[in-house]
């Protein structure tokens, strides 16, 4: 049986919630290795060494920041009672979305998991979500969500990608999924010209694309719409995908607008992202 470890990213939210009820989902088919992390987020002048005992630069008051450690500890013990003594529990000190990317690289992790609240406006142009510069930045897929999905079932997988230039992607989770679920790939391109015109030269490229990456049970699908957020969108109107699977070559922020990040804060399914090879 394919085995998953997977990292779950919590500050005790309901969005972690459900990230865990989606684990769970996975959970169904395949085994999995459950790892929760809770960033204490403190500035650089504050660490904490192998011991646990906290350090400060003397600006900020150590006892505050022992107490912190000490409720978040407490958390993550209570997780243990909630879910079962089998996951995995870790505190670190740092920024975040730093703390979470350096313990996803030095822990060779499957997959992230993240519920996220998204964001909008203003505040999606100047920062943006948790989830989405995880996105930008992490070497790990992230499944990222914003509701409780413990209904899903798993059966159609949509990728949305580029295929103009077939070569082998990076895709090593997908096939596990393939493998666990039986699932069929939806191949998905997103075009601004005349269907009818490219359509022929499109499949072609997604028949070679599935041959380089070895998914074999999948459809070719090819829409016209005025970007690929809309795209996106628009074929799950039509055709109710259960998860999105969309590249990323790590370009998001203020001056590259980024659709995978975009749908990840603003689409009500599962998105899987991961980066796309150069």
């Amino acid at each position: 049986m394919e085995s998953l470890k997977i990292l779950i990213p919590t500050d005790f939210s309901v969005q972690a919630e459900f990230a865990y009820l989606m684990v769970k989902k996975l959970e169904e088919k395949t085994t999995i290795d459950i790892h929760f992390l809770h960033v204490l987020n403190v500035p650089d002048t504050v660490t904490m060494d192998s011991r646990g005992d906290i350090q400060t630069c003397g600006e900020i008051d150590v006892n505050y920041v022992v107490k912190q450690k000490e409720i978040a500890l407490r958390k993550l013990e209570n997780l243990k009672v909630l879910y079962g003594s089998q996951i995995n529990v870790h505190l670190v000190l740092g920024k975040t979305t730093d703390a979470i990317l350096d313990f996803s690289n030095s822990n060779s992790f499957d997959l992230i998991v993240m519920g996220t609240k998204g964001s909008s406006g203003i505040k999606e142009v100047l920062s943006g979500s948790e989830a989405q510069i995880i996105a930008r930045r992490s070497k790990t897929p992230l499944l990222s969500l914003m509701c409780d999905r413990s209904d899903l079932q798993i059966q159609n997988v949509l990728l949305v990608h580029n295929f103009n230039h077939p070569k082998k992607e990076g895709m090593e989770l997908m096939h596990k999924l393939i493998k666990a679920f039986n699932t069929k790939v939806h191949l998905l391109q997103i075009t601004s010209g005349q269907v009818e015109f490219e359509k022929a030269s499109v499949q072609a490229d997604m028949k070679q694309f599935a041959e380089l990456n070895g998914i074999e049970n999948y459809e070719c699908h090819l829409i016209n719409d005025k970007d690929v957020e809309n795209g996106v969108v628009h074929f799950n109107q039509m055709s109710n995908m259960d998860i999105i699977c969309i590249g990323t070559h790590g370009k998001g922020g203020l001056f590259h607008q980024s659709a995978t990040e975009k749908l990840i804060n603003h689409l009500f399914k599962p998105i899987i992202s991961f980066h796309l090879n150069n």
